[in-house]
Parts: C-alpha cells; structure tokens; sequence
C-alpha cells in the first residue's frame, strides 16, 4: 500500500526488516534508509510539495526484490486527516 503523509510537517521515519536486508530508498525525496532485521533505522523527512514520489528497495534482498515498489502520496494537512479518518472506520467495521 502506499504510504499517506502531511506536506509541510516534520516527519519522522523508523524502519525495520523482519527477513533480510533491505533499504527504503525515495531518491525526489532524498531518502535511503537501511533496514535491518532486529534493529530500528530511523530519518526525518519534511516534505514541500503535494504529488505521489516513487521509489524502491535497494538492496539485492532475495528472488522478489524488483518487486518492492515503495509509493509515497503526500497531501495537504487537511487531506490527511480525512484519509485517516476512513482507515480508522475501516478499521472498526472488521
């Protein structure tokens, strides 16, 4: 799924891995962040623009790695919260 985030807020990232190594890379963001299994990685990112960043997993991590896509879709502050609020009804009505 893709991951929803705030323009115009200071956001902190924290990665992990439960297999093997992998790296969150969104290069239009100027990200690349190791993830490593049992360990927490974290970076902070503050994002200017509204629009969908594209980006992947950079590490060789086994047979599906071209298969890691990794979209970021930043919206307004205002948007957010909408979107938040629906994945948390969703969430109820399971």
């Amino acid at each position: 799924e893709r991951v929803v985030l705030p323009v115009n807020t200071h956001i902190r990232v924290i990665v992990t891995a439960a297999d093997v190594l992998h790296c969150w890379a969104v290069p239009s963001l100027g990200i690349k962040l190791d993830a490593c299994p049992g360990r927490l990685n974290q970076t902070s990112i503050f994002i200017k623009r509204p629009g969908v960043y594209y980006g992947q997993c950079s590490e060789i991590c086994g047979a599906n790695h071209g298969f890691m896509p990794i979209v970021v879709e930043a919206v307004s502050l205002e948007d957010y919260g909408s979107w938040v609020s629906t994945k948390l009804e969703d969430l109820g009505d399971e």
